[in-house]
């Protein structure tokens, strides 16, 4: 009778043994699944705590840094009320159409660009030194050429983006195609594919995660630009809005653009990552 009792008091420890590890395992599954996501939520929250106690202790005077909820009551008001003839959602499309059609413009003509000198050692001759010499050009050093040449109106805001945006993506395109396997495109052809097929199905999809990346860094570079290019004779803008509450010293207007363009352009970077991983889910097994 007691060696029943035991054996029964074994299987009961067994099974909560194997219920405690397959629960050690689940938890050791969830923290690997979202351990970059609650890192990333800690480091913001973090940094909003110490904004937070900062001005709650006066540290810093509140013309310099206002508190989390001055910035939401400005947040709200500007929202409703508007700023400068506008409300908050109309600067903020007027920003987001400017930075679109320039990124649009860009990967039109700077995808084919870049897979041509990828492919062309005499166009990459010809064109690389120009895109060099662009490259590391301020926008702001040929904002006024731009304000001369095409005067103050949306073209020149729309050029000055579009340009900022241009090289990143010209030069990941071209490292996309020189960065394809030799052995893919000699397999292809002895297996009697055409070379435009050799092009769409080889070369293509091995330059796409670059040409992502490009667009990523490039419209990154995009944002930064728009308070400069909003500096041309604005009157809509989330930068127009940063720049007008600046000379009055408006300064939790000032922090909710800067916050307004920081939420916008971490979206659109999260959304191409996700495009990036639906379009090319082998390319982070590379890396």
């Amino acid at each position: 009778m007691s060696s029943i009792v035991d054996t029964r008091d074994k299987e009961k420890k067994g099974h909560s043994v194997a219920q405690g590890k397959r629960e050690t395992s689940s938890n050791e599954r969830f923290w690997e699944k979202y351990q970059s996501l609650l890192l990333s939520i800690l480091s913001v929250s973090t940094l909003i705590a110490i904004w937070f106690l900062v001005t709650t202790l006066g540290l810093i005077s509140p013309l310099f840094l206002p508190s989390p909820q001055t910035v939401f009551h400005k947040f709200i008001e500007v929202s409703q009320h508007g700023f400068m003839k506008a409300t908050l959602w109309q600067h903020l499309a007027a920003s987001i159409s400017r930075v679109l059609v320039a990124l649009v413009a860009a990967v039109i003509i700077g995808v084919p660009i870049g897979l041509w000198m990828g492919l062309n050692k005499w166009a990459r001759a010809i064109i690389d030194p120009l895109v060099e010499l662009l490259r590391p050009i301020p926008p702001l050093a040929y904002l006024p050429l731009l304000v001369i040449w095409f005067g103050i109106g949306e073209t020149t805001k729309v050029l000055l983006i579009f340009f900022s945006i241009l090289a990143p993506i010209i030069i990941s395109s071209t490292h996309g195609v020189l960065s394809h396997q030799q052995n893919r495109e000699r397999a292809a052809l002895s297996l009697g594919a055409s070379r435009s097929q050799v092009f769409w199905y080889v070369i293509v999809p091995t330059a796409l995660p670059h040409i992502i990346t490009g667009v990523r860094i490039g419209l990154g570079v995009g944002w930064s630009t728009l308070v400069a290019a909003e500096l041309v004779a604005a009157d809509k803008g989330i930068g127009f809005m940063v720049q007008s509450a600046a000379q009055f010293l408006i300064t939790d207007t000032v922090i909710l653009g800067i916050i307004v363009i920081a939420v916008v352009a971490v979206s659109f970077e999260l959304f191409l990552r996700w495009l990036q991983k639906e379009l090319a889910p082998w390319y982070s097994k590379q890396l």
